[in-house]
């Protein structure tokens, strides 16, 4: 049987610990044997990064009242016993909501007050002022606690429209987006900004992030949510009601917010929600499987996607079935389907990309230790062949001897002054580069597109400066680009002469491969391009929407730059650190064989034992090398989680 989602998840959990204790142990066996350089270990250190913080988020989106909060109480905390986010009929989660855990922080519920929004500041900024959040302390053991304490992301207050308006929630120009006011003339809108639940679950601690968004009216008005949020999802759940179909608002939000190329639809799911309205005695099981049938071919045409990407669900049977233990219940639900489905979509596109990385990090930190261990076998070999050519020599041969690799200390020395040179002119060409990329590089680049935005009213040819501001944002990775190139070929001359000079075996890595960064910006600019739209005209003319807008997309391309920066920062570590390594072990190497020549010229035996020593280090350095290979081959050959692969059918028993 195919693992649910649930369990593949904790099954990912598992392969990561693993990786991350055989990740431990190979920097031990690193450091113990002299092995680690600064070079290795941030390799070691990125590895380690990249799985143990490996978030898998999954963001549920839809209009309000189509069961998102019900479909994650089903899908995640059935084993509670009870609903945990609040799910009842009308609007329930009012503000985007974020499920999450962070050890280093006591488990908690933290709201940011709507009344931010009145501020320009990013939700990425208002993370870090901590004290302007409410803090709800969250009892893990108490599930009816926790419950209670959820209820708050419901939470609503009565504006005038004018503090509406000024908050982002009513438009004179869009008035069938305006809340409707009651009869003192008052308007709904949130009570928060943002939630953010941090709660010990078992797989939230695995690295799990689950979204929950409210529905058009608040996604409309928050850039952060659909700039950022939503598009870094590594899966979005659009959730429809069965007895509805795809209505008029549920168009408006994915043709806006979700729609992708159909050769990247594997990040969408859409589940039909509420199937059991459909459940009626006095149709037959057949009529009933038909109409279901009919509503999920209709649903994916309506939406440009595969048949199979379209699920029937009861997310409400779904929770009752798994609470209640009722096996035919929860088939009829149809949720394991989807929760298969999940695991095969997610987990295992997701684990498929980390392993492929790490697979990639460990086999380029294995070659360049191994470099390090066949230079000391070569100059163990040198040695060798040194020692070898004194047998039967008298003193002043050994001491002609000791005299020349003196004579050859000093020339390598004098390489020293060189080897400087090259890394002062390295780090200046790599200054240049990263210069390129800073986050004061980025906000002049963004600064035209920000003005624009920010003039009142209608902003005209907003659109085309937003093209020519991604097509300068492209051109410092292209720069970068050919300067890592550029960087390659200069080091790559200078390793040849020191290589022919002084012995070394330096070799220059491949240049950087900034091409997917290039990529990236190109994604963020096609799928955020509907903003500048006439359909968003009038928005767009309040200068608060526009600073907000540009600050959300400011945070997502400051992400894209830091991690080129970080990438070249990589690339010129491996390229430069064999530098030091060759260094340090040349230096070992010309101590060595003054004091085996000492030793040999102070007792007619130390020939024998010397040689009989470099044997020995020979051996050893035969045994460190399969060591490695054992090392690494075990990090990559971890076992895989077990692929689920679920059979997506419509057809229901």
């Amino acid at each position: 049987m195919a693992l649910s989602f649930n369990e593949q998840f904790d099954q990912h959990g598992v392969w990561r610990r693993d990786f991350a204790q055989q990740l431990r142990r190979l920097a031990e066996w690193m450091s113990q044997h002299e092995l680690m350089d600064a070079a290795a270990h941030k390799r070691l250190q990125r590895l380690e990064e990249q799985v143990r913080g490996d978030k898998v988020m999954v963001a549920f989106v839809a209009e309000f009242s189509r069961g998102k909060s019900e479909l994650i109480n089903a899908i995640f905390f059935a084993d509670y016993g009870r609903r945990l986010m609040p799910a009842s009929a009308g609007r329930t989660t009012m503000c985007p909501t974020e499920l999450g855990y962070d050890a280093n922080t006591a488990p908690s519920l933290r709201l940011l007050p709507i009344e931010t929004r009145l501020q320009v500041h990013s939700l990425g900024e208002w993370r870090a002022k901590t004290d302007r959040w409410l803090e709800i302390p969250l009892d893990v053991g108490n599930a009816d606690q926790i419950a209670k304490a959820l209820e708050k992301v419901a939470e609503v207050r009565k504006l005038s429209p004018d503090d509406a308006r000024a908050l982002g929630f009513w438009h004179d120009e869009l008035p069938e987006e305006n809340p409707v006011p009651d009869a003192q003339g008052l308007v709904e809108v949130p009570m928060w900004r943002h939630a953010i639940i941090n709660i010990p679950h078992p797989l939230l601690e695995q690295g799990l992030v689950i979204l929950d968004t409210p529905g058009l009216n608040a996604v409309g008005v928050e850039p952060e949510l659909t700039v950022n949020l939503i598009p870094q999802a590594h899966a979005v759940v659009f959730i429809l009601s069965a007895d509805a179909g795809v209505t008029r608002s549920d168009l408006s939000i994915w043709r806006a917010h979700l729609a992708l190329p159909a050769d990247n639809m594997d990040a969408r799911l859409v589940v039909l929600n509420k199937i059991d309205t459909l459940w009626d005695r006095l149709s037959s099981a057949a009529q009933v499987q038909a109409q279901m049938e009919r509503q999920c071919r209709v649903s994916a045409e309506m939406l440009g996607v595969p048949p199979d990407k379209v699920l029937p669900v009861s997310a409400q049977k779904g929770l009752l079935a798994k609470i209640m233990s009722d096996d035919g219940l929860l088939e009829a639900s149809r949720l394991p389907l989807l929760e298969e489905a999940l695991a095969k979509g997610i987990m295992g596109q997701r684990q498929s990309i980390l392993r492929a990385a790490v697979a990639t990090g460990v086999a380029d930190l294995r070659s360049e230790t191994s470099r390090g261990i066949n230079i000391r076998r070569r100059d163990l070999d040198d040695q060798m062949a040194e020692l070898r050519n004194l047998r039967g020599k008298n003193a002043s041969v050994i001491e002609s001897m000791r005299q020349r690799v003196e004579r050859e200390q000093r020339e390598f020395n004098l390489s020293v002054t060189r080897v400087q040179a090259v890394r002062a002119v390295h780090r200046k060409l790599l200054q240049d580069v990263q210069g390129q990329l800073s986050a004061q590089a980025l906000q002049a680049e963004l600064a035209e597109l920000a003005q624009t935005l920010q003039q009142k009213g209608i902003k005209l040819g907003v659109k085309k400066i937003y093209v020519q501001t991604f097509d300068r944002l492209r051109a410092p990775l292209n720069k970068a680009q050919s300067a890592g190139a550029e960087i390659q070929a200069m080091l790559g001359g200078t390793f040849k002469q020191l290589n022919a000079e002084f012995g070394f075996s330096l070799r220059v890595p491949p240049p950087p491969q900034l091409g997917h960064f290039v990529h990236d910006l190109t994604q963020i600019e096609q799928s955020h391009l509907q903003y500048l739209g006439m359909g968003n005209a009038l928005k767009l003319a309040q200068p608060e929407f526009s600073e907000r807008l540009v600050r959300a997309l400011a945070t997502r391309l400051h992400a894209v730059y830091e991690a080129a920066v970080n990438d070249l920062d990589l690339w010129s570590k491996s390229a430069t650190v064999q530098l030091n390594a060759q260094l340090r072990e040349r230096r070992r190497s010309f101590t060595r064989r003054i004091e085996g020549l000492d030793r040999i010229q102070q007792a007619a035996s130390g020939l024998g034992e010397r040689i009989a020593e470099i044997e020995a280090g020979e051996k050893d350095l035969l045994g460190l090398e399969h060591e490695l290979q054992e090392l690494t081959d075990k990090l990559i050959a971890l076992p895989e989680v077990e692929s689920a692969a679920p059979d997506v059918c419509l057809v229901s028993a």
